[in-house]
C-alpha cells in the first residue's frame, strides 16, 4: 500500500512532468525528438542516448521539465486506466497549418477528464501562409481560449522542424509548474509508475520508472503489478548510469526478475521475503 501522505515540511519542489498529445500529422514527435536533442550534452561517460519513454529538458538556470516520450495517448490512457496520475500539464500540438482535428479534440477531451492544464504549442509557423489567428479560434470552439483571444491558456508559438522557440515553450512549462507549486517528499519509500517495460537484447528487462515519491536508488527493493526488481543499475535517457534518482526523475531500471507492464504503479518494500521461499531478509536501500 502506498504511504500516508507526507507532512509539509517534508515536500520540496519538484520539475513538472508533462505529456505531449494532439492529431498525429500535426508534429508531436518532431516536437519530441527536437526537445530530446537539446537535452542531450556530451557528457564524461560518453553515454549513449536511449530510448526510456521519458527525458529530462534542463535551462539554463538548472531548472527541469520532464518528458514523457511514449505515444501520447496509448500512454496516457494506460496509466489512467490503472489509476496511475502521472502527468502534471500537458502540451497539445496543433498544426498552425492544418488547425483542430479529431486527435485534437480526443487529447482536449483526456486532458480535461484527467484534471490537468493544458499548454498549447501551435507548431509548423515556418510554412508559408499559416494563419495563427485562425487556429486560436478554431481551439476557441473547443473551449481551449488562448490569452491572445482573452483567455488563460498559454499559446507558445514553435516550429519542432526548424527548432524555433522550443527554450520559450519550456519557459512556459515552467511557469505554469510553479503556478501550480509541485512538491514532492524525496525521503521516505520510494512510489512511482511504470511509463514502458521491454526486454532489451543486451541488458535483458528493463522498464522506465518515473519516480514520484522518495529517492530510488541501488540496491531498492520495489514492485510493480506483478513484477518485482531489486535496482541493479539506473540509467538516464542518455545512456548515463546514476547513483539515484529524485522525484520527477525517469529513470531505465536493470534487475528485474518478474516484469512490470507501463501503467503499474511502483513501491518500495523492505524485503524479498514475500517473493522468495528462502525468507531471506535485506536491508532498504541505504539512504
Amino acid at each position: 500500500m502506498p504511504s500516508p501522505p507526507a507532512p509539509p515540511e517534508a515536500l520540496r519542489p519538484r520539475p513538472p512532468v508533462v505529456c505531449v498529445m494532439g492529431h498525429v500529422d500535426h508534429g508531436k514527435t518532431t516536437l519530441l525528438d527536437a526537445l530530446r536533442d537539446t537535452s542531450v550534452v556530451d557528457t564524461e561517460f560518453g553515454g549513449i542516448t536511449q530510448h526510456i519513454g521519458a527525458f529530462e529538458v534542463k535551462l539554463s538556470s538548472g531548472e527541469k521539465v520532464t518528458f514523457l516520450d511514449t505515444p501520447g495517448h496509448a500512454a496516457f490512457t494506460a496509466m489512467r486506466s490503472r489509476g496511475a496520475q502521472a502527468t502534471d500539464i500537458v502540451v497539445l500540438v496543433v498544426a498552425a497549418d492544418d488547425g483542430v482535428m479529431e486527435q485534437t479534440v480526443e487529447s482536449i477531451r483526456m486532458a480535461r477528464e484527467a484534471d490537468v492544464p493544458i499548454l498549447v504549442a501551435i507548431n509548423k509557423i515556418d510554412k508559408p501562409g499559416v494563419n495563427i489567428e485562425k487556429t486560436m479560434r478554431s481551439l476557441a470552439k473547443h473551449g481551449i481560449l488562448c490569452e491572445a483571444l482573452g483567455g488563460d491558456v498559454q499559446a507558445i508559438t514553435v516550429s519542432a522542424l526548424k527548432k524555433l522557440h522550443l527554450d520559450t515553450l519550456v519557459e512556459a512549462l515552467i511557469l505554469q509548474a510553479q503556478l501550480m507549486d509541485l512538491k514532492a517528499d524525496p525521503g521516505g519509500y520510494v512510489e512511482g509508475v511504470v511509463i514502458e517495460a521491454l526486454v532489451d537484447p543486451r541488458t535483458g528487462k528493463q522498464a522506465t520508472v518515473l519516480v514520484q515519491r522518495g529517492t530510488l536508488r541501488k540496491g531498492c527493493i520495489i514492485v510493480a503489478g506483478t513484477g518485482w526488481a531489486k535496482v541493479r543499475v539506473l540509467n538516464t535517457a542518455e545512456g548515463v548510469s546514476i547513483q539515484e534518482a529524485p522525484p520527477s526523475t525517469p529513470v531505465s531500471v536493470l534487475g528485474w526478475r518478474e516484469m512490470p507492464s507501463a501503467g503499474d504503479q511502483v513501491l518500495e518494500v523492505d524485503t524479498e521475503v514475500s517473493f522468495l521461499d528462502d525468507h531471506g531478509t535485506h536491508e532498504r536501500c541505504s539512504q
